[in-house]
């Protein structure tokens, strides 16, 4: 198992391999950075279901540096990795990237104030069987296809999507590094990284695709 500290964002999904930029204010959750950093414990920014505890009214800077704002619950599953740190304002602001590496499920609360810690472990994606990469590889292409039709004013991006790096890419792989450069709902997205099967990943990617 593995600890893993929890920030939770409404609407805010994220992926194995992606970089979720952040500003963080609220004391707790400046606490909650430099505890990962001190002790170099894995970070998890995911989508929420409810509100736990409302804030009244809409904070100020100077209020919201001193005082902590609505608590959410978060879903289950997430994504994870280091923080590292860019820089902390003169006020105590803190800005940073966090490198998501895997999905974890959390299993149990350790911690639940000032901020979440949890005992979590890792979501692993089901193997592709031989006799189905050919399935998962013409899937892959077809969202691939559908995706430069849809960018093909983005010339930067059209050369990155022809690129070997893309098209050689593992079905696995393709599935989450695709949903950096579409976004969907964020309960769809969450669904989506809920999935432990890469074909049945793509097929909704690209069952939303054509839907959007």
């Amino acid at each position: 198992m593995t600890k893993i500290a929890i920030f939770p964002i409404p609407d805010c999904v994220n992926f194995p391999g992606s970089v979720m930029p952040l500003h963080v204010f609220e004391p707790r959750y400046r606490d909650m950075v430099n505890y990962c950093l001190e002790h170099n414990v894995l970070l998890a920014v995911c989508h929420t279901q409810k509100v736990v505890k409302a804030v009244e009214s809409k904070p100020n800077l100077d209020e919201a540096l001193c005082s902590n704002q609505s608590t959410y619950k978060p879903y289950p599953v997430f994504s994870a990795g280091h923080c590292e740190l860019l820089k902390t304002t003169d006020d105590g602001r803190m800005v940073l990237n966090v490198h998501m590496q895997h999905r974890y499920q959390l299993l149990h609360e350790v911690q639940s104030l000032p901020f979440i810690i949890a005992e979590c472990e890792q979501v692993k994606d089901e193997a592709i069987e031989p006799q189905a990469q050919v399935k998962a590889k013409q899937t892959q292409e077809k969202i691939l296809m559908r995706l430069l039709a849809l960018t093909h004013a983005h010339q930067e991006l059209q050369t990155r999507l022809k690129s070997d790096e893309w098209q050689l890419k593992s079905p696995e792989a393709f599935s989450f590094d695709v949903l950096g450069i579409m976004q969907f709902s964020p309960d769809d997205m969450q669904q989506l990284l809920e999935m432990s099967r890469p074909q049945q990943r793509l097929d909704e990617i690209l069952v939303l695709m054509n839907n959007n």
